[in-house]
């Protein structure tokens, strides 16, 4: 039997309400939604009416901003560790440490968050076939939470000559994306 009591076995919305209602409990600043309030349907289109994005449009900016701020230090790194080092193995081993030992954690909130909610704020439909959100232009919405792999994805553990990095570490004929 499922007990409701526990936030465990609720579900991302109705623990995100029973906090709110707790919230207003506690200091006494929350107001009772109008009827009309309850009953309004958003829709993106109002959210741009109104100027303002929806929050998963600005919480997928903020992710797509935060993974490019990630990419252009670890290159500046990546070309400095390449530039210090001329044992290719020693620049492995040093760079592969930084990678492990590199901070992603405010990124990956954001990122199990967006996970979390974007299906119930874009009011995505269920696949009745698989039991799960329908995927968008062909793929998931779901974003992979990033770590060491996607530093050494991104920037191989080998050094790469001066002449072959642009200014911001990727190779010269590389196209920023």
């Amino acid at each position: 039997m499922v007990s409701l009591e526990d936030p465990e076995q609720r579900a991302p919305v109705e623990r995100h309400v029973k906090r709110s209602f707790e919230d207003a409990a506690l200091d006494g600043s929350g107001r009772a939604l109008t009827r009309r309030q309850r009953q309004t349907r958003r829709t993106v289109e109002q959210y741009i009416r109104a100027g303002v994005a929806p929050a998963y449009m600005r919480r997928l900016k903020t992710i797509d901003r935060e993974l490019e701020r990630h990419r252009r230090r670890l290159g500046r790194l990546h070309r400095v560790l390449s530039e210090a080092n001329s044992d290719p193995d020693a620049f492995a081993e040093q760079w592969r440490a930084r990678a492990h030992e590199w901070n992603f954690e405010p990124v990956n909130e954001l990122i199990r968050q967006h996970n979390e909610w974007y299906p119930i704020e874009r009011n995505l439909a269920l696949d009745p076939r698989t039991r799960d959100y329908v995927k968008i232009r062909g793929r998931s919405y779901r974003r992979t939470e990033i770590g060491p792999e996607w530093v050494l994805e991104h920037f191989p553990p080998v050094p790469q000559p001066p002449h072959e990095l642009g200014g911001d570490g990727r190779a010269a004929d590389e196209a920023p994306q």
